[in-house]
């Protein structure tokens, strides 16, 4: 199973954009690779130390724990990199 988290807060303009187009790829992807996607959401709001890694970053994207990217979020950068997985 391949984990996306989307980390971000409440009030953040950019992030509900990463998140759709996270939720977007994931949906286009082929059964045999989007069915094995969990796309989990974080709030920097909750974890202090979240908020201490990321707090000027939000939005960011980890994928399986590993930084993917952050502020924008390109769909086929994102695409390309759920397929090789």
């Amino acid at each position: 199973m391949t984990s996306i988290t989307v980390i971000g807060k409440p009030g953040c303009h950019l992030c509900p954009t990463a998140l759709g187009i996270v939720e977007q790829v994931v949906a286009e992807l082929p059964d045999e690779i989007g069915d094995g996607i969990d796309i989990v959401e974080r709030s920097i709001d909750d974890d202090a130390a979240l908020h201490e890694l990321w707090w000027e970053k939000i939005p960011v994207v980890l994928i399986d724990d590993e930084f993917h990217a952050q502020w924008r979020v390109s769909p086929e950068r994102l695409r390309e990199r759920l397929e090789k997985a």
